[in-house]
């Protein structure tokens, strides 16, 4: 289960991308959830996912 606190949620994200998926669509078809969602989310804390390193900045 994914957090739900925006922050919590960002770590856990860029961990993922990190360690276990090349892309935040894989991500998000392995854990069945809406990628709009999850970048909705990060951008109401001013994250965007940048695809060059994977991860949330």
């Amino acid at each position: 289960m994914m957090p739900k606190d925006p922050y919590m949620l960002l770590s856990y994200l860029n961990t993922q991308l990190r360690d276990y998926y090349s892309s935040l669509s894989e991500l998000c078809r392995e854990k069945d959830v809406q990628e709009a969602d999850i970048r909705r989310k990060m951008l109401s804390i001013d994250y965007e996912y940048d695809e060059g390193t994977n991860q949330f900045i």
